[in-house]
């Protein structure tokens, strides 16, 4: 009922905003006002997959069987002046009892100069880069597990953060403040607020001078990045009777290259520290103690077969947990590229393994389907 409300409210506002107001559209989904200076750009997004898992149908002794849609967005984003604007996205929320559509990001963006720029509102908070790019901008498919930044939903959370790209393009800053765990029933009783920040800097071509990154490029440029962050909160973590402070950091990096053959080789590493205070967490957010880390590798084949390219990729990645054991992962991936990160195939094994959780060397094959227009 939630998601058709929502969709009907969407589409109202549309239709009001075609007929109060003279536009033409633009390629891209884009819609101009005859000032030229405000535009609107409405795109969408879907990740869709077939699951196969080892010993997990309801009879604990056959291989379970699952089509999944893992992700359906819709993407809106508006210039008010050439400095102010807006972003609007929603995703789908399949982890209560039925599947629902949520708000994704809300947020509003102002613009001084490159150096300064201000969002406020529901968005990514400064974080690792595989958060910063999300499911849809990943070299492989699944998110990893490694990354355990607290989140209200999504890796969003509800903040400001003030960011900046200089001259160059190759050095990137983003600060902010959030609201981190809260809530009456959470540690945080004096509603102290979550500090996040990250820094990045480019040796080879700069990145698109955007907030968000990419985790590859598919040889568009040629990337030697690497990148620090930090989220700190006091009373952050344990329970209301007793309260310890929130720490975490993390640094990534990100190498990709053009060779002369046309072929295009990637390597993605990253490391990340979580610090309770040895108290746990009984925040909604499962905040995690512990140590991560995880390694990638990918080479894009230059020749075409069919519509698109090849992409074999290698992941790994462990989670050392405080409490609770240690969860380790291999991926091994074949990726199809047909227009980037638009359109693409995936397939994927993994073999999984995380006895706190009776996950015991557990095969899984997957095969995913992306698509997406912004």
């Amino acid at each position: 009922m939630k998601s058709k409300l929502l969709t009907l409210t969407l589409l109202a506002l549309l239709t009001a905003f075609l007929l109060t107001e003279t536009v033409f559209a633009a390629p891209g989904g884009q819609i101009k006002l005859p000032d030229n200076l405000r535009w609107i750009n409405i795109g969408g997004g879907l990740r869709t997959s077939f699951t196969n898992v080892e010993d997990a149908a309801p009879n604990g002794v056959d291989s379970s069987n699952e089509f999944e849609i893992e992700n359906i967005r819709l993407y809106v984003n508006a210039n008010i002046t050439n400095d102010i604007g807006f972003e609007f996205n929603t995703e789908r929320d399949a982890t209560g009892a039925t599947a629902d559509v949520r708000v994704l990001d809300a947020v509003a963006k102002f613009r001084f100069n490159d150096l300064a720029q201000v969002w406020a509102g529901r968005f990514l908070p400064p974080s690792d880069r595989s958060n910063l790019n999300g499911p849809y901008f990943l070299n492989v498919w699944d998110f990893p597990f490694v990354q355990a930044y607290p989140a209200i939903f999504a890796g969003r959370d509800d903040g400001v953060s003030l960011w900046g790209i200089t001259n160059d393009k190759r050095f990137k800053y983003q600060i902010g403040v959030f609201d981190g765990t809260n809530g009456s029933t959470t540690s945080n009783q004096e509603d102290n607020m979550l500090y996040a920040g990250r820094l990045t800097y480019n040796f080879w071509d700069p990145e698109p001078a955007i907030y968000y990154n990419q985790s590859t490029y598919y040889g568009d440029i040629d990337v030697l990045a690497i990148g620090f962050a930090g989220m700190v909160q006091q009373d952050g973590a344990g329970t209301v009777a007793v309260s310890g402070d929130y720490a975490a950091w993390n640094v990534d990096f990100l190498m990709e290259k053009k060779l002369s053959s046309k072929g295009v080789v990637t390597v993605e590493a990253a490391y990340y520290d979580y610090d309770l205070d040895n108290l746990g967490s009984i925040d909604s957010r499962s905040l995690t103690e512990g140590e991560s880390w995880l390694v990638l590798a990918s080479y894009l084949f230059p020749q075409k077969v069919g519509w698109g390219q090849v992409q074999p990729v290698l992941r790994y990645q462990e989670l050392d947990r405080t409490a609770g054991g240690n969860h380790d992962r291999y991926d091994v991936g074949l990726n199809y590229i047909i227009s980037g990160h638009n359109a693409k195939f995936s397939a994927i094994y993994s073999k999984d393994d995380d006895p706190s959780l009776g996950i015991n060397n557990v095969d899984r094959f997957k095969l995913g389907l992306q698509l997406q227009l912004f």
